[in-house]
């Protein structure tokens, strides 16, 4: 793992999931984030490093090696701000509590295959995204 970079591990048959991944890639103007699906080897090596329970937390896992991991709509609004610019308001979510905040997250998340779709297999990235994807 490159020194400095963050993991986001995302749900990589579920829609609304790689089209936030693609969200990011095109913001990622730092080079600061590489991406691993949560059902490929590395993501469960990840969370099981981390004793994680995927039951519990099944859509996205932000990991800053060596510091701290975030979930939910923690691992949302921290990803914000490390994008920077006008994804630093994001920060505003933050005085909301984590509970209403995480609750809003969860039904999203419920509902994700019903309403974004679901796909076969995980997504392949692109030869030039490659490097940006681990395993």
């Amino acid at each position: 793992m490159e020194k400095g970079k963050k993991i986001i591990l995302f749900d990589g048959v579920c829609n609304l999931c790689n089209s936030s991944v693609q969200f990011v890639i095109k913001r990622d103007k730092k080079d600061i984030f590489r991406y691993a699906a949560l059902q490929s080897e590395v993501g469960q090596r990840l969370v099981n490093q981390r004793h994680i329970d995927t039951s519990k937390v099944d859509s996205i896992i932000l990991i800053e090696p060596g510091v701290a991991y975030y979930t939910k709509s923690d691992a949302a609004l921290e990803i914000a701000q490390d994008l920077g610019g006008i994804w630093k308001l994001s920060a505003i979510f933050t005085w909301i509590p984590t509970s209403i905040r995480n609750s809003i997250y969860d039904f999203v998340a419920k509902n994700r295959y019903k309403w974004f779709g679901k796909q076969e297999s995980c997504m392949i990235p692109t030869p030039e995204l490659k490097s940006k994807f681990l395993g």
